[in-house]
């Protein structure tokens, strides 16, 4: 479905007087800028908490049989096995980008978790229509009720805090609409699985619900440095067209209230770390994202520095994102395309995700083809799939509780295994 964040009428006395100001003097207008960038990114945190969501009629109920048990079968003679749990995903796209995220949704369906799909501005409207009549005419989506589109989109660039925003309105979102998933996942329109939902389900199944997949360092170096001291203005949080970023000429020191952690763009957190950062029940995570409200690369360090400063928090956190990606260059902040030369070096890794790849590149069908078992413009066939062998397999569906994890899931137990086998879980991870 289409789904669109309803906006409440916000009024506010302001909190200073803005006839005080020279605005001919550049300090006075960098002030009210960075004014207006705090104010832009908490009134989106804010509006994405409170607004409401249309109700779903309900799935299917052959997808969810209330009257059955949910198990996972991968050995007929286990009667122990835990419940599955569920990740809630958000898949984000650009200008051409349609078609990619409608394959990323195929290579990542499973009945289980849901899925929020956001193509940003530069994409025109039409894109999205195509892209929600996509996902409407799909007879497995419209029968579990857990693929939506977001109909009003969000500037988000690749510098300054609009990344942050975008991700903390797509997971507050995801919290509305639905309260079964315990795990939660950005993915760009680049990025492609390595594993099957049942191999991913299945691992984390035995994975306590609080556990948090950052990479983090508290290691501030010339390159971190560049993404922390300087102030910019991201006008992806007050402009309704793209613009070029605003930059400070002066540098701010690093703060002594809290310690500053860097990692990757990209994680796994846990339903409980996601509600800490919308829903405002400590003041942290709100005193960080105004910190990083100006920061030039604040999505790599938001995250990890509000699990490391948290003490509920701090001892959930396993240093690795499980992505796999390669760099041309030791200091680069993008990584290389990945293509078929990388395919055994992309298995072997154990990770549960891939970027960055080109558009439908031959690699993307061969992890289909030897990893997902995927056909083109189908979802990837799982324990739910009722189906006789071939494209139809999906086209009888029966109940979503039950996996059959493959080979990935050996792969990707190997890898959290020898992550967790030096016993310091639940210890403090963050490294200072």
């Amino acid at each position: 479905m289409l789904t669109q964040a309803s906006a409440g009428a916000v009024s506010a006395s302001p909190a200073f007087p803005f006839s005080s100001f020279n605005f001919r003097d550049p300090k006075s207008t960098l002030l009210i800028l960075l004014s207006f960038s705090l104010l832009s990114i908490l009134l989106i945190v804010s509006l994405s908490s409170s607004s409401s969501t249309p109700p779903h009629s309900g799935p299917d109920p052959s997808l969810f049989p209330s009257h059955q048990a949910q198990r996972i079968v991968f050995d007929e003679t286990s009667q122990s096995d835990p419940s599955p749990p569920s990740i809630g995903y958000l898949i984000s796209g650009s200008r051409g980008d349609w078609s990619r995220v409608l394959r990323l949704l195929f290579a990542t369906y499973h009945p289980r978790n849901h899925y929020l799909l956001h193509l940003d501005p530069f994409a025109p409207y039409a894109d999205r229509e195509r892209l929600a009549l996509a996902v409407q005419s799909n007879p497995i989506f419209r029968a579990a009720q857990n693929v939506d589109v977001i109909g009003k989109p969000d500037f988000v660039y690749s510098k300054g805090s609009s990344p942050v925003s975008f991700t903390l309105h797509g997971a507050s979102i995801l919290l509305r609409l639905s309260v079964k998933w315990n795990w939660f996942i950005s993915l760009s329109a680049d990025a492609y699985p390595l594993v099957t939902q049942p191999d991913l389900l299945h691992i984390l199944s035995f994975l306590p619900k609080d556990v948090n997949f950052v990479n983090h360092s508290s290691y501030i170096g010339w390159k971190e440095s560049r993404k922390l001291r300087p102030i910019i203005v991201d006008p992806g949080l007050y402009l309704s067209e793209g613009t070029e970023m605003f930059f400070a000429t002066q540098k701010r020191d690093y703060p002594d209230a809290f310690r500053l952690f860097t990692g990757s763009p990209f994680f796994i957190l846990s339903r409980k770390f996601i509600e800490f950062c919308v829903l405002g029940e400590d003041n942290l995570p709100r005193t960080l994202l105004m910190y990083f409200a100006n920061a030039p690369k604040s999505l790599s360090s938001y995250f990890p520095t509000v699990l490391c400063n948290s003490r509920r928090f701090s001892r959930t956190i396993v240093n690795q994102n499980l992505l796999y990606n390669t760099f041309d260059k030791p200091f680069m902040d993008e990584p290389r395309a990945l293509n078929t030369s990388d395919f055994n070096d992309m298995v072997s890794s154990g990770a549960a995700f891939a970027r960055k790849f080109l558009p439908d590149d031959a690699v993307l069908d061969l992890i289909d083809e030897k990893i997902l078992g995927r056909s083109p413009e189908s979802v990837v066939p799982g324990g739910w799939c009722l189906g006789e062998p071939g494209n139809g397999t999906c086209s009888v569906w029966g109940d979503a509780g039950i996996l059959r994890p493959g080979p990935g899931s050996r792969r990707l137990e190997k890898a959290i295994v020898d992550l967790l086998s030096n016993g310091t879980f639940r210890s403090p991870l963050c490294k200072f």
